[in-house]
């Protein structure tokens, strides 16, 4: 069956800088992101007829956000499910694209997550206004959002025998792939970051403990930041004034903490084989892994998930040096430096579609060799 063409990435745009400086806000970041991606498509703000967007940046939900871009779109998506809404915001793109409702839509985000000092990963949930019926087992004891992610690498060093070198690993391929990225170095200089170099798994055994067994080279970044991503109609695509991207296949899906539940299986084991199988595509067949990264062991339950290799060998496969760019095994991971050692606001899934996007138009700075199929979770 042959792949479907109903909808391509046709304009991107990252914010360069991770400290905006004075005065910025995040609503002027997504609004520069917004502008220069579709510069970068060759369209204009009139030709945007869906509008995406969490409606988390300014306090500013669906029509606000509209009437602040000066725009009159036939749809208005506020899908917000975390880090992820991005590609949540995607399929639903392609399929409001496949049914003729819009024709260019436009994907964005803007946050200033470091210069407000906001306490992304560690902040507690003791003190909270009202009882949480999602959480109302974790938040009378002030577990955080990294607490969470530790117990999950606990697990997995438990259930599979996941050694620390293993997930350190992780970090030294994306810092690897950070320094060849000048907005990544850029980054790591202006936060402070000590070392701005490439990593050993020595290196990030030695650094400190955040929440154990997590060290603080396996988390990510609090950066400011943003992004944007144009998505348009087959007909739309042909005036691109690059090649488009095309989006062969999507898939969604939600996981949360349950009693018979295993916290080391992502939504990603439920939404990896709708996105394949949409596509007509094995894992074996992706050159480029754009995985959420807001901790090493969030990468690694992705690789597992999505079925690069089989659940509990995450460990060796990403310790056997495949996931570096040059590679030519692949599938190249998180080239632009990741969550771990160029960027993150706070949600990170609008910059993997981003590089994806660049992967495949062959402007990476860690350029895949014949990239050609990419997948952003």
């Amino acid at each position: 069956m042959p792949q479907r063409r109903d909808a391509a990435i046709v304009g991107v745009y990252e914010y360069p800088l991770r400290v905006a400086g004075p005065g910025i806000s995040a609503l002027q970041i997504k609004a520069e992101c917004a502008a220069r991606a579709l510069e970068d498509a060759g369209f204009e703000w009139q030709d945007v007829d869906g509008v995406f967007d969490t409606g988390g940046e300014g306090g500013l939900g669906g029509d606000a956000i509209v009437e602040y871009f000066g725009l009159k779109p036939t749809i208005i998506d506020n899908t917000s499910v975390g880090g992820s809404s991005f590609e949540f915001h995607a399929n639903h793109a392609i399929e409001q694209i496949a049914a003729g409702k819009c024709s260019v839509a436009l994907i964005t985000y803007g946050s200033i997550s470091h210069s407000q000092s906001r306490a992304i990963g560690t902040g507690g949930a003791v003190g909270q206004r009202e009882p949480n019926p999602a959480a109302n087992m974790e938040d009378p004891w002030g577990l955080t959002l990294i607490g969470n992610y530790a117990m999950v690498k606990s697990r997995h060093m438990h259930q599979y025998g996941t050694t620390n070198e293993q997930f350190a690993a992780i970090s030294v391929i994306t810092r690897r792939h950070a320094m060849r990225n000048p907005e990544a170095v850029r980054a790591m200089t202006d936060l402070g970051f000590v070392g701005v170099n490439e990593t050993t798994v020595q290196d990030v055994m030695d650094s400190r403990m955040i929440a154990y067994p997590l060290r603080l080279l396996e988390c990510c970044m609090v950066s400011d930041g943003g992004g944007a991503v144009v998505i348009a109609s087959a007909e739309a695509a042909r005036n691109a004034k690059k090649k488009p991207v095309w989006i062969v296949g999507t898939g969604e899906a939600t996981k949360y903490r349950e009693n018979s539940g295993d916290i080391t299986v992502s939504a990603g084991a439920q939404a990896a084989p709708i996105a394949f199988g949409d596509a007509g595509i094995t894992p074996d067949e992706i050159d480029v892994l754009m995985a959420y990264d807001s901790f090493t062991i969030t990468v690694m339950c992705m690789i597992e998930d999505l079925g690069f290799c089989k659940k509990g060998e995450g460990g060796a496969y990403v310790s056997d040096g495949r996931l570096n760019f040059d590679d030519p095994r692949g599938p190249a991971l998180n080239t632009d430096g990741g969550g771990l050692s160029s960027d993150h606001p706070g949600a990170r899934g609008i910059f993997l579609m981003i590089e994806a996007a660049r992967q495949l138009r062959g402007e990476s700075t860690s350029q895949a060799l014949d990239a050609r199929l990419a997948v952003a979770v």
